[in-house]
Formats: C-alpha cells, structure tokens, sequence
C-alpha cells in the first residue's frame, strides 16, 4: 500500500481553491523579451502521478514544518549551523508557491506569521542573518555563510512580497539590499564573503536584480553589475571568463555544482534586465557542457557536490551523487532557459529530474528528502535541517508553472498529466482541462472553455520518448507540435495520442556493459524486495524494452527478459519509488553478453 499512497493523495487533499493570486507585477520591464513565460502556480492544477507528489510536499512538508528551529538561530546568536539560516528564506519561497497553488488558509496565516517573526529579528543596520557582530559578512574569520543567508532571506521574502503585497517584507529586503551595498566592495571584495571561490556570497545576484526589477532603484542594478565584476577579483570565481571561454564546468571556479548554478540564474536575470545577451553566453555553454558530459540519466549532476572530469559518473552511495539542492537548481536554471528561449529542450530536462532525481529524493509520503540519491544503494532519507531538506521542496513547487506556458495569444502545453490551466487571451479567460490516460497510455483529451469564442494557438511539447505525437494537422517545430491556429467555442476538444512504451538505454562510459530501462519519463530500478530470487549484482538483463505489468496493486510495475537458470523476468518500478521502504534498488543492470 506505500506505492499506492502517492496516487490517491490528491483525492484526500479537499484544499479550498481560492480565487487566482496574480503576483505583483515587476516595475522594470524586460530589455531582453522572454519567448514564452510560465503559468501563475494559482493559474494550474496538476492531478496524477506528479500531482500527488506535489500535494504530498505541500500537505507532509511545508503545510506541517515546525518553524521554530528555522528562526532559532536569528533569536539566539551564532546559529547551530553556519548556513542555518538559509533554511526560513527556502521555505519562505516553497510555502508561497504552494499557498498560490493551493489557496490554504491555514498556510497563509503560518506565512504570514512566520515572515513576521524573521522580519522582527532584522537589526537597525538592516542585518537579517545568524552571526555575531564580530563574525559577519565574511569581513572576519568563519563567516563565509553570510551574504548566502541574506541572500535566501530576499528569496523568499519577495516571493511572499509579491503574492502577499505585504509592504514589510520589501522593506526588509531594501534594508538587507542597501547594508549589503554599504559592506561590498568598500570593506571587501564580495567573493572573499563567500566558500567555493566567493560563489556563494556571489550567489545573492539572483534576488538583488529581483529587487531591482520590483523596486526600479538603479542602485540595485548597479550592485547586480558590480558581483558580475567581482567574480573576476583576486580569488574570484571567473564564472563568465571560464565560461564564456568554453572551458569545463569542472574546470571553472572549484567545481562546486550548486552555487555555480545559482550564479548562473542571476546572469539570467541579469541578461534579461539589462537586454546583454552575452550574458547568457556562459550560462548557455554551461548547460551544453553539463548535459553532455555531467548529467546522469536521472536528471541531476555533481558528485560529492561538484562537477568531477567530464563523464566520470560514479552510482554508488559512497559518490555522494546528485545532492538534492543541484537538482533543485538545475530545474530552476532549465526553467529559466525555457522562458527565454522557448527552447523544448529546457523543459525536456526539467522534466526528466522532476520525475526522477527530484522525486526519488522525495519519500513519496512527502515529509523527508535524501540529500544524495544514488543510483544503487538504498535511500538515505533525512529528516533533519538541511540544505537539501530545505531545497527539494522548492523545486517540487515549480511543477505546476511548468506544466504550462503561455506565449501571447499561444498556450503550450509541456505536461501530460491530467490537469488544467487557466489564462488570458485579450481580455477573455480561458481554461484549457486537459484528460489523459498518462502515464498509463499515451493519449490525452483538451477542452477548451470560454465564455467567448477565442482565438487561440496550442502547441505540444514532444520530448523525444513521446515521438510520434498526432495531432491533427499538427507541424513540428523545435520539439513542440503545432497546431493550426483557430477560433475556439466552449466545450471544444482535441485528442492527440503520443507514444508511451518502455525502452532500453545502453550504458557508456564507468556504465558500460550495463542496461537501464525507462517507461516514458520515468527511469525505472529494479528492487531488491520484488527480486529475491538471487542478488541484483547477478542478473543478466536483455536489452529489449520492459514490458507494463498489468496485475497486482503496484500502479507502475514493468518486467523485463532475464538470461539464466530460474525465473527469466525481472521486476521494475520507477526509480522515483522504489526503495521508499528501506529496500536495495539498482538503475543500471549487468547486460547479458
């Protein structure tokens, strides 16, 4: 019954849709367009296998999360940890998204309250972290954590400001801002402020040109182009000279994933604000280099928390793999490339981490996350105050943004799960309900509703599991199907199917002469409980796709052809669920020769 819990989750989660929470709108308009944009959460709602999976970390996690150890640290200084004050900024931020996707009551007011209690531990400078006077902003010895506390205090205190209206919270955030740009540079280089080559104080560019682009206070965007400066400072990080070079991300800075991915996404932002695409050119040569020598089949990357050579991918626990705040940040910056660019591809990766790495870190009743996930091994959930505690959340928070985008009068649809979507074509709501079969069958029923007939455009993502995908008249455009413009009526329908099969992925390198199966989206494992016929070391696996087990209680269960005495057959489920009970799984399986 554990495996059958995530699927019926929705139904047992009555949450009152509230009215939609539009966020404030930004001041600064954008020099540089995004090509398409992602739905409010508040705009979508996300049923089956990954819509459990966020119900499940809105109601076990952030709804339920004992805020006091989050705050203690900001009553009582120094904090237990250095970076114990990162965690209220990243709940802050998920908790948002969720009370925008949810319309909780009861979360709002726990928002609210906590806001107001960190808020009320900002000092008179406007210093909002965890330090002693003595030990702050890294301008004495062991406190290299600071500028990364202010920096998730603005994350997550202008996501609140922006659904809330809540005009403490930007002014919280103006202090913190303005205390910064009194430190840096006229007391201290920034990246001397921070681990990992200063990457870590350097990572507070994201939130400084968020606040810039809801304030409009030139001296925000300012500060934002001085941390771009810096990283070429003595000690620095040389994010953009190293990349834009074209050098290995393994090779830029120390290598370490996660804080060079959050410096990745304030060049996004920056790129946007300030209309310089060459801004983008580092973040650009980052992602190609990363999904091609760095990613693993799950979806994530890094190994004991940095990018090693180029496809050195070791699977096991003692790897450290895939820390879950890597993954959380490789979705985040994917998403960001697919609002500027359009490109399929972005989400085709977001998509591949959110039903694999993200959610096989995630226990599937919601509550405790892995901060490594291996490929073989067993889970090592975690129920304690972390960074990656406090990281996966967030980014199962973005699922339902990214389901939709919308791309003027253009809606494109990047989900196949049952779900709908509401938006604005000129001055008409529109909701788009969307009925699948996924991740049973591949085929799916649109309905437009309108009060008004609409003229609209759909286009369909079509990962490369999913080709064909038929639609109609549909074209294919850059991973999407396109489907003919038109005039839509209430109750209007279109039915498309797409393929959903099992198939076998060859492994290369350190993987060679193994096998891994995936059914969709999903990377599948094999568990040790379902296959106790011998170890999982000594199956040979045949590399013909898996088959779909109709019978038993397991929602996803999938076999695959075995050579050797006994039983011929071995068990599969997602990788996402199996070994949530403590059991042994494995991705890559030996191949028979």
């Amino acid at each position: 019954m554990r495996r059958i819990l995530p699927l019926f989750l929705a139904a047992a989660l009555p949450w009152p849709r509230a009215a939609a929470l539009p966020p404030l709108p930004y001041r600064i308009p954008l020099a540089l367009p995004d090509a398409c944009t992602l739905l409010d959460p508040s705009e979508v709602q996300l049923h089956g296998w990954l819509g459990a999976r966020v119900d499940a970390n809105v109601a076990h996690r952030l709804i339920v999360v004992d805020p006091e150890p989050l705050l203690a640290g900001y009553r009582h200084k120094p904090g237990a940890q250095a970076w114990i004050g990162e965690h209220v900024g990243k709940w802050l931020d998920a908790a948002t998204l969720a009370w925008a996707y949810t319309g909780d009551v009861a979360l709002k007011r726990k928002l609210d309250d906590v806001a107001a209690q960190l808020i009320a531990t900002q000092e008179a400078d406007g210093y909002l972290g965890t330090y002693l006077p003595e030990q702050r902003f890294g301008l004495y010895p062991d406190a290299d954590w600071d500028v990364w506390t202010h920096a998730y205090n603005l994350i997550g205190l202008l996501t609140y400001y922006r659904y809330s209206a809540n005009p403490a919270a930007l002014t919280a955030c103006r202090r913190m801002a303005d205390l910064l740009i009194a430190t840096f540079p006229a007391r201290r280089s920034i990246v001397a402020a921070g681990e990992h080559r200063g990457m870590a104080a350097t990572s507070v560019l994201e939130p400084i040109v968020t606040l810039y682009r809801l304030t409009a206070d030139p001296r925000y965007l300012a500060f934002a182009r001085y941390i771009v400066a810096a990283y070429d400072d003595p000690g620095g990080p040389g994010i953009v000279r190293s990349l834009a070079a074209g050098r290995d991300v393994s090779q830029t800075a120390n290598g370490k994933a996660y804080e060079m991915l959050c410096n990745l996404m304030g060049l996004c932002d920056l790129a946007r604000v300030t209309g310089d695409p060459a801004l983008l050119r580092p973040v650009l040569n980052a992602w190609e280099n990363i999904e091609a020598h760095h990613l693993y089949v799950t979806g994530t990357a890094s190994d004991h928390e940095v990018f090693l050579a180029p496809g050195q991918l070791a699977n096991g626990v003692d790897a450290h793999l895939g820390e879950t705040c890597v993954t959380t940040t490789w979705i985040q910056l994917n998403l960001q490339l697919l609002q500027l660019t359009g490109r399929a591809a972005f989400a085709d990766e977001a998509e591949r981490s959110l039903y694999n790495h993200l959610a096989a870190a995630q226990n599937p009743r919601g509550d405790d996350w892995c901060y490594y996930t291996a490929l073989v091994g067993r889970k090592q959930y975690d129920a304690g105050i972390t960074c990656c505690h406090s990281s996966g959340p967030r980014a199962m928070m973005l699922a339902p943004s990214a389901a939709y985008l919308q791309q003027g009068a253009a809606l494109r649809i990047s989900t196949f799960e049952t779900s709908q979507a509401n938006f604005e074509v000129g001055d008409q709501r529109v909701r788009l309900e969307q009925q699948g079969d996924f991740p049973e069958r591949g085929h799916s029923l649109l309905i437009v509703h309108c009060a008004h007939p609409t003229s609209l455009s759909l286009a369909i993502r079509v990962p490369g599991w999913a080709a064909p995908l038929h639609a109609g008249a549909g074209t294919y455009a850059a991973g999407w199907a396109e489907l003919p413009g038109r005039r839509y009526q209430d109750g209007d329908r279109i039915e498309f199917d797409y393929q959903l099969s099992g198939r076998a992925v060859p492994g290369t390198g350190g993987n060679a002469a193994h096998i891994a199966f995936a059914w969709g989206p999903f990377v599948l494992a094999a568990e040790a409980a379902a296959n106790a016929q011998r170890p999982l070391g000594q199956w040979l696996v045949l590399p013909s796709p898996p088959i779909r087990n109709p019978v038993g209680a397991v929602p996803l269960a999938f076999e695959v052809a075995t050579r050797g005495t006994g039983s011929n057959r071995l068990q599969l489920l997602p990788f996402a669920d199996a070994g949530a009970d403590g059991s042994a799984y494995q991705v890559w399986l030996a191949a028979a020769p």
